[in-house]
């Protein structure tokens, strides 16, 4: 179930998915590289060298917890970082993402990358 994120302040049900979402490894690296660029599933596959139902299995979770969303492009589906974290990052000069319950910092590399694209 998507629960709509605000990174305002958080319930306790709603940091739990994000910390859920965000407690592996695969989906950190995802998150990460969609801060750089919206990527259809196939251009993740490539990067992250998985499968497509791994990756699938992973996007489906950080877009349940409201931190990607995707969108149809033909036959493939893409995804970016979700609206609210992409104004949360504006807002905190792309510093980090306070979810009121926890703090997460980026990598400055794709911090500057997502800067650039604003």
């Amino acid at each position: 179930m998507k629960t709509p994120l605000s990174t305002k302040m958080l319930t306790q049900r709603q940091c739990a998915m994000v910390l859920k979402a965000l407690g592996d490894e695969t989906r950190l690296r995802i998150l990460e590289s969609l801060l750089i660029s919206e990527k259809c599933v196939t251009d993740l596959v490539q990067e992250l060298k998985c499968t497509q139902p791994h990756a699938s299995h992973h996007l489906r979770i950080l877009r349940g917890s409201g931190l990607v969303e995707g969108h149809r492009n033909g036959k493939q589906v893409c995804y970016r970082v979700s609206s609210a974290i992409q104004r949360a990052l504006a807002n905190r000069q792309g510093q980090s993402l306070d979810f009121g319950c926890c703090e997460l910092r980026f990598p400055k590399t794709a911090l500057m990358n997502i800067a650039h694209a604003s």
